[in-house]
């Protein structure tokens, strides 16, 4: 089979292959959110315990995060094509796994393994995109990942909940993972003739930086766990972990610049002195943090609160996903027109959305939900169309190609931290209110507002953003 090299790229082979890439990372994000709405089904069918429950959506997520700078750093070292085809089989192949699971314990397993699976891949896309196309250009490739970022995220509720009620009770939860499986055959066949072999313009080999990997992966699961495993380990010992986390990565930053006087490093701490990408990765943390938590709780809201399917719920997120689907595909296009302006925008929509969605609950709280969160939801989407997809293009503008890769999974890491501590926040004000009595709608709203405080931060770096380049203008 003939693979592809950087320099035979052509304008319409260059988009096969981010096709390809935005395919893999769609199926991969998506296990992010459509897993949700299994969950009861899942535990009847494997007598799952809550912990069990609580490791199948968290496990994935925090072995995504483990992956992604190592994963990236070496996709610009070697070429990215083995890095994204060995990533995406290991995926098909674990959840082929977690589909034929017969016990808790076997599917927490595969969760893990596919969590860090998604890692490898995603960086490669990101990076992809910087390899493949060059300034400005840049905008409408990234506004189609921003797209498939937040469609993904929101989609995956109706989809799973589409598949459960086609499975039936029983086994529906198993074709959530299985759906993985053809297409992750056809990625890896695709990515393999498509995808560029080698980094472009470079021959030099990196070394290896082990204690950077073991500092980042150690310091990154002491923040994750706590946040991950906030329900299940009681007591306030477990937050003892989060300093200790924060001194580990203080740690691998002081590594990091010591180790780059010898040879590139595993991430290049030098590019948070580079001001739109540390200020495009605050608002990447901080949104996420807000933005992920709202699928979470409002899942919950319908499903368990309200006695809502998990299709109907899944349809009650709809209309964010398709307002985002749209505004990522247009701020993709005008961000190198508007900058971090049209990102503030989108977050100030966002904001307002939520708002609304909590208005429209407490004003009319007895009619069916999702017909009156619909219209706020779309609103809260086209904000959030708005902000992934042109933040990760401002974010990455500056960044070399050959950082590309290491730099897009800081980037991630970053948003996964940030989705682990929104959850954990925003999911401590909603289960504190469901449990002390009070109705299942006023626990949504206050989770709302929690969800949308933290956006406000968001919006707030992205402000300091926009005068700091009115002042330099």
């Amino acid at each position: 089979m003939r693979s592809a090299d950087p320099e035979s790229y052509d304008g319409r082979r260059r988009w096969q292959a981010l096709g390809v890439g935005l395919v893999a990372a769609f199926m991969t994000l998506l296990d992010i959110s459509i897993v949700n709405v299994a969950l009861p089904s899942l535990d009847r069918a494997l007598n799952a315990s809550p912990a069990d429950l609580q490791w199948v959506l968290s496990g994935y997520a925090l072995t995504f995060g483990l992956v992604l700078v190592p994963a990236g750093r070496f996709g610009d070292a070697h070429g990215r094509r083995n890095t994204f085809v060995f990533g995406v089989a290991l995926f098909t192949v674990t959840s082929t796994m977690a589909g034929l699971a017969q016990s808790p314990t076997w599917l927490v397993a595969a969760r893990l393994l596919q969590g860090a699976a998604a890692g490898l891949v995603n960086p490669q896309v990101t990076g992809m995109i910087q390899q493949l196309f060059q300034g400005p250009e840049r905008a409408r490739p990234f506004g189609l990942l921003g797209a498939t970022i937040g469609i993904s995220t929101a989609i995956g509720p109706l989809l799973g909940g589409i598949l459960i009620a086609a499975g039936g009770p029983e086994h529906g939860w198993r074709w959530v993972f299985f759906v993985n499986v053809p297409v992750g055959v056809i990625a890896v066949i695709l990515g393999w003739r498509l995808i560029p072999h080698r980094p472009v313009g470079q021959t030099v080999r990196r070394r290896a930086d082990p204690v950077g990997v073991l500092l980042l992966g150690v310091g990154v699961t002491l923040v994750l766990l706590p946040l991950v495993q906030r329900e299940q380990w009681h007591g306030p010992v477990k937050w003892l972990l989060l300093p200790a986390g924060l001194i580990t990565l203080v740690g691998f930053t002081l590594w990091e610049r010591r180790y780059a006087r010898q040879g590139p490093p595993l991430f290049d701490v030098g590019l948070f002195r580079v001001q739109s990408y540390a200020l495009g990765a605050l608002i990447a943390l901080t949104y996420f943090g807000g933005f992920t938590a709202i699928f979470f709780t409002f899942t919950l809201y319908l499903q368990t609160g309200l006695g809502y399917s998990a299709l109907v719920a899944g349809l009650a997120i709809t209309p964010f996903a398709l307002g985002s689907a749209v505004a990522s595909a247009v701020g993709g296009r005008i961000v190198n027109r508007f900058g971090r302006p049209l990102v503030a925008t989108g977050l100030l929509a966002v904001v307002v959305g939520l708002g609304l969605v909590a208005l429209a609950i407490e004003v009319a709280p007895h009619p069916p939900v999702p017909w009156v969160t619909a219209a706020p939801l779309l609103l809260a989407g086209i904000g959030s169309g708005l902000v992934i997809a042109p933040n990760q293009t401002l974010t990455l503008s500056e960044v070399p190609v050959p950082q590309a890769g290491s730099g897009a999974g800081m980037l991630q890491t970053g948003q996964r931290i940030g989705s682990a501590a929104g959850i954990a926040a925003v999911g401590a004000v909603f289960f504190s209110i469901v449990g002390s009595g009070d109705d299942w709608s006023k626990a949504f709203e206050r989770s709302l507002m929690v969800s949308a405080g933290i956006i406000v931060l968001a919006l707030l770096t992205a402000l300091v953003d926009i005068v700091r380049h009115r002042r330099h203008a």
